[in-house]
């Protein structure tokens, strides 16, 4: 009954998440050819930059949307865990985008400050304020879902530091048109790189941590190990593996040793109060327990293979 609630749950979640990505191409599509057009004839190098961020944000809501759309196929013979992982996928190549954009801004922004360059103010300003409607728009529609999930995070990041960057690009202009301070454009433009390195390699470091199977920061995997022991039935507990699937599903996997030579019927009954346990303390829903009686081998709680 839990089971078909979730499914349900999701596919329809599933929807919404991928109506709001694909409203978010499309804004983004639009910001992205008047930015390009209005850097070009201001000739302003932060207007450009945020156009170019804008761009990655198009690839990137793309890959997300993609990864949603392939994170609700069914699992099959082949693929017996289904496209689950596509949206840590998307999370980690959409934040390995935001690091090598920002380090090509870095570099354009230092170059522009040894040769700065008159720039047409008033078009700044303007596409300024529409990159900040437009981008706003999509952060509140992303802003639910990126709270709950990996991918949409990304992309959420995405557009949060777009619209940053535009108000950025909107100051920058101000202080052109009323000041002639043409370095600003510059000194912007290096600033919003710099958040996007700094924003960029966190989400890099999650997904890739999830990617590469390590267990989940909030899992005590010793903690688990003392707990399942405490129970009367169980004598030793070895050869543990926990690892996330995706940001829904943590898996843990051991061998377990028992005081006893027990029945089948016993061990279920063990079982239900192992996998109880793991999910209402550790909030773990995938558990696969081998069990032992009298085996010889190594009983280290990780077993290097």
């Amino acid at each position: 009954m839990s089971n078909t609630h979730s499914h349900t749950h999701n596919h329809s979640h599933g929807k919404l998440k991928g109506r709001n990505l694909f409203i978010s191409i499309f804004l983004n599509i639009l910001i992205t050819t008047a930015q390009v057009i209005g850097g070009l004839v201001s000739g302003s190098l932060s207007l450009l930059s945020d156009a170019l961020h804008n761009f990655t944000d198009v690839i990137s809501l793309i890959v997300s949307y993609i990864a949603t759309v392939l994170a609700g196929k069914s699992a099959s013979l082949h693929k017996t865990f289904g496209y689950k992982r596509a949206e840590i996928l998307a999370a980690f190549v959409n934040a390995a985008t935001l690091i090598i954009v920002a380090v090509l801004l870095i570099k354009e922004a230092i170059i522009r400050f040894q040769h700065p360059h008159i720039i047409e103010s008033g078009i700044v300003i303007w596409l300024s304020l529409l990159g900040i409607i437009v981008n706003g728009l999509s952060v509140l529609l992303l802003k639910s879902d990126s709270e709950k999930n990996m991918n949409m995070r990304s992309a959420y990041l995405h557009l949060l530091t777009d619209m940053l960057a535009s108000v950025a690009v909107l100051i920058g202009g101000l202080l052109m048109k009323f000041y002639e301070i043409y370095w600003v454009d510059s000194a912007l433009t290096l600033v919003i790189a710099l958040y996007l390195v700094w924003v960029g390699f966190d989400l890099l470091k999650d997904s890739f941590h999830v990617l590469m199977l390590f267990a989940p920061e909030n899992v005590p995997v010793k903690d688990i190990v003392k707990e399942v022991q405490l129970l009367d039935e169980v004598k030793n507990v070895h050869h543990v593996h926990v690892w996330q699937l995706n940001e829904e599903e943590t898996h843990f996997e051991a061998h377990i040793d028992f005081h006893n030579d027990i029945s089948l019927s016993q061990f279920d009954a063990i079982l239900v109060k192992i996998e109880e346990l793991l999910y209402h303390k550790f909030h773990i829903n995938h558990v696969n327990i081998q069990p032992e009686f009298g085996k010889c081998g190594p009983k280290d709680i990780i077993v290097q293979d």
